[in-house]
């Protein structure tokens, strides 16, 4: 007899990818933001070495590659758009200047997915790249990250948290 996690599995496998896109995509926009890369030669080498690859004796998890290349691409297509919207976001204590590589790739990544891809939740937006600040972070990043993210999707999307607002 099959176990409920057997059961949920392919849901889980879907959702996981989509997961697994969006941090390949982050560590995709840190290696462009620091080492100059560009976005068709980063998105090969992720599709052609990393992506449910082997690595150094680590298995990278299977990702949905069309996610991933859509938020690479678009993050890159939209930077001008979305760093204003990140500068505007954030508090007196934390201007853009403070933050580092990867936190603005997470920030630039999930304000890019709030704007752009509105069959897909808020909360499961926010959440994820929640998660992913929690990855590289300890501190108060993972913080900064959910209060801009439910920031900006209360401007975009009229919700916060999941919770729809008032239609405008």
């Amino acid at each position: 007899m099959p176990s409920s996690k057997d059961e949920q599995s392919p849901l889980v496998k879907t959702a996981n990818k989509r997961g697994v896109a969006r941090l390949a995509a982050v560590q995709a926009l840190y290696q462009m933001d620091v080492a100059g890369t560009g976005v068709l030669e980063v998105v090969a080498e992720y599709e052609e070495h990393r992506l449910g690859k082997e690595v150094d004796g680590k298995q990278y998890l299977d990702a949905d590659p069309q996610w991933f290349r859509a938020i690479v691409s678009g993050v890159v297509a939209d930077q001008t758009t979305l760093d204003p919207m990140i500068r505007q976001a954030l508090t007196e204590d934390w201007p853009l200047s403070r933050l580092d590589s990867t936190l603005r790739a997470i920030l630039r990544a999930g304000i890019w997915e709030l704007k752009n891809k509105a069959d897909v939740p808020t909360a499961v937006i926010v959440s994820e790249y929640v998660d992913i600040a929690k990855a590289f972070y300890s501190e108060e990043e993972p913080k900064l990250v959910n209060a801009v993210l439910d920031r900006l999707a209360f401007e975009l999307r009229g919700e916060s948290k999941g919770v729809k607002g008032p239609r405008r």
